[in-house]
């Protein structure tokens, strides 16, 4: 079996052309100048043959490149307090331990065993990894120095840690116009700090990989995060946490300083010759200045110079009123209320990330569009696009659903970060 594609192979194939080489050279009577020259020739080409060997091994002889893993980079996934609570202002998850089962779970933390199997897509007696994440269906009590966590209450993002803003009062609940919120409690000075991951509910059909791929973290990351096995085995209405990307650290270009070659800038004049006069000076009189006044200038009509103005980047998802505004760290978006059945569209062009359910088994659908942006639409039903499905600005998408409000909750992100809708909105 041939091997050209290798050092060594490459030799032998030089060494069997110098051989060949020197035989034809033999019987064509070639002298040693005209063999040398041959032989140089078979050399060149070997070497031409060869030109994809990175001598300095940077390329594809053993060279490997760190760019897409620090890209994908992610921090570690928090650790549980001794029930192996993890506690976000969204949701809460429990970490399993070693020989744990969904009714062991249950008990340490205080809840019914068969509603967390149930919401888990598990059974009572199912046996857990290690390590291995459930999704509780409602809040028990926070996280504390007594349970064994390293501070107090959920894990807020450090911009959002504002004892002032957090003391405040409760927003007050306005009958069937009204959306309900669990207000966070006061910020300690302990208090928990570090982002909120994506929570996902698998579907069917997806894996591992594909999940990574659409939220754009390594499939490695993805298994660290939730204990999944060797395999990278996920099941049908289990929770994931997407890990959270590390923030890279900000590169401060260093200002060069440039300096002028000498000999450039303003020329140096020729100095006066001793054997030859100097130039005439030729001078014009000075003009009589104007005695009629000057004509008035014209404004000019900015109307013509300045251009329309641009574009907004989103349309509201559906025509009512703001019940709710962005509140950052109480409202991660907005509500609008609308008739239930109305058409709940796409704000701007974009793909369909995922379709998937809060922790009220409400629908949720996120848009990915250009600059890094997602737009989340919850509080929907009947929805009538498909994960990986573009869409066009104005594009119905779903519609609202029926229930005690009628409205539709609306995000703007960019990247993982809640952003105010308003800012994107006409």
């Amino acid at each position: 079996m041939q091997d050209f594609g290798t050092p060594q192979g490459i030799g032998r194939d030089m060494g069997r052309k110098a051989a060949t080489a020197g035989t034809v050279a033999r019987f064509a009577g070639l002298n040693r100048v005209a063999l040398r020259g041959l032989m140089g020739g078979v050399a060149l080409i070997a070497l031409t043959a060869c030109e994809s060997v990175d001598m300095d091994l940077r390329g594809n002889l053993g060279g490997f490149s760190t760019t897409q893993a620090a890209m994908t980079a992610t921090i570690d996934r928090p650790a549980p307090d001794d029930r192996g609570i993890i506690s976000y202002p969204n949701y809460q998850v429990a970490v399993s331990q070693r020989g744990d089962s969904v009714a062991d779970v249950a008990t340490r933390i205080g809840v019914d065993a068969n509603v967390l199997a149930e919401y888990n897509g598990l059974r009572v007696d199912d046996r857990l990894r290690n390590g291995e994440i459930l999704a509780l269906p409602g809040r028990v009590s926070e996280p504390s120095i007594a349970t064994g966590a390293a501070g107090t209450g959920p894990y807020l993002p450090a911009g959002q840690v504002d004892i002032q803003s957090l003391a405040g009062d409760a927003i007050d609940r306005a009958g069937d116009q009204s959306v309900a919120v669990e207000t966070l409690p006061p910020a300690a000075p302990d208090q928990l700090t570090g982002p909120e991951p994506v929570r996902h509910k698998v579907q069917r059909g997806e894996t591992a990989y594909t999940v990574s791929r659409l939220y754009d973290v390594s499939v490695r990351s993805l298994a660290d995060w939730n204990s999944l096995d060797s395999n990278y085995t996920i099941r049908e209405g289990q929770y994931l946490l997407i890990p959270v990307a590390a923030q890279p650290v900000p590169q401060q270009a260093a200002a060069v300083e440039t300096t002028e070659p000498p000999g450039t800038g303003t020329p140096t004049p020729v100095p006066p010759s001793a054997t030859r006069p100097l130039p005439r000076e030729e001078t014009q009189p000075v003009q009589q200045a104007a005695t009629a006044e000057p004509a008035p200038s014209v404004a000019p009509d900015l109307g013509q110079t300045q251009s329309a103005a641009p574009q907004t980047a989103m349309d509201y998802p559906v025509k009512g009123q703001i019940i709710r505004e962005y509140a950052r760290g109480k409202s991660d978006g907005i509500d609008i209320s609308a008739a239930a059945g109305s058409s709940v569209r796409a704000a701007d062009a974009g793909t369909v990330a995922a379709i998937t359910s809060d922790a009220d088994n409400v629908r949720v659908i996120v848009v990915r569009h250009q600059g890094k942006l997602l737009t989340i639409y919850s509080n929907v039903d009947n929805i009538a696009v498909s994960e990986g499905q573009s869409v066009t600005r104005g594009q119905k998408i779903a519609e609202i659903r029926s229930g005690q409000a009628s409205y539709v909750h609306f995000e703007v992100r960019k990247g993982l970060e809640a952003v105010d809708p308003m800012d994107y909105l006409n």
